[in-house]
């Protein structure tokens, strides 16, 4: 997989992806243990602000680009089907897709929206916190794992080239 475009997208996709993978790593790694150790309303509280300030970030416009780089791997090693590093080149776009956009998409936005609809001084607050806790904790493992797998993928066509 040699042509000049090919190449622009592996790198392209290799570093959003390794950019992604290093805040889901940060979430999965700190952020969201050192939230289990503040009271409920605070750890509410800073959920829900990084849930609204990253909307306005630059990380939807690498978010949104690495998924479009995604998305062109997949096509353009479909179409250099017969060359060599297309099939590591689609399983890096494919995974990258599904286990981090879809898994987004799917598990972490429901999980956020709902967070921002309690009300943190409820009763059942700490049971929805836990619930919210581990399961978006999960889904950010999987994010995260796919975004390294992706980079990890998209280096190594690039060094077989």
């Amino acid at each position: 997989m040699s042509s000049t475009i090919m190449t622009i997208l592996l790198w392209t996709a290799a570093v959003s992806s390794g950019l992604i993978a290093g805040v889901y790593f940060a979430f999965s790694g700190f952020i969201m243990q050192s939230f289990s150790k503040l009271n409920i309303t605070q750890s509410i509280a800073a959920m829900n602000s990084i849930n609204k300030v990253i909307l306005r970030s630059l990380f939807m416009p690498l978010f949104f680009g690495s998924t479009i780089a995604s998305v062109l791997l997949i096509i353009f090693s479909l179409i250099h089907w017969s060359e060599a590093g297309s099939l590591i080149a689609l399983v890096a776009g494919a995974t990258y897709f599904f286990g981090m956009f879809v898994c987004t998409v799917m598990f972490n936005v429901p999980l956020n929206n709902s967070l921002a609809g309690i009300d943190h001084t409820s009763t059942n607050a700490p049971q929805i916190w836990s619930h919210y806790l581990k399961t978006w904790t999960n889904w950010n493992h999987l994010r995260m794992i796919c975004s390294i797998v992706t980079c990890i993928l998209c280096i190594w066509v690039l060094s077989n080239q």
